[in-house]
């Protein structure tokens, strides 16, 4: 991902960064060219998607079931069994 400084337009280097949420992060960034000097705070969001993600619902509820312990499972498989 390439940033550019709005003040002079030369790359920035992102220092660090800052998640808020599983969609929108700051981007703490300083300027490349050091006449500039220019630091700066960038939001990057998650905006939509253009292809869904392969791993389907039943997939992800497959996995988790996978990872209980033994009696977990048991225990999972008898309240379905009840639905």
């Amino acid at each position: 991902m390439r940033v550019l400084c709005p003040e002079c337009g030369e790359k920035a280097r992102i220092q660090k960064s800052n998640r808020l949420t599983n969609s929108v992060a700051d981007l703490y960034c300083a300027c490349g060219d050091p006449e500039c000097g220019h630091t700066f705070v960038m939001n990057l969001s998650y905006s939509h998607t253009l292809s869904p993600s392969a791993k389907t619902t039943s997939q992800i509820a497959f996995n988790l079931v996978k990872a209980l312990p033994p009696e977990q499972r048991q225990q999972l498989k008898h309240q379905l069994s009840m639905l």
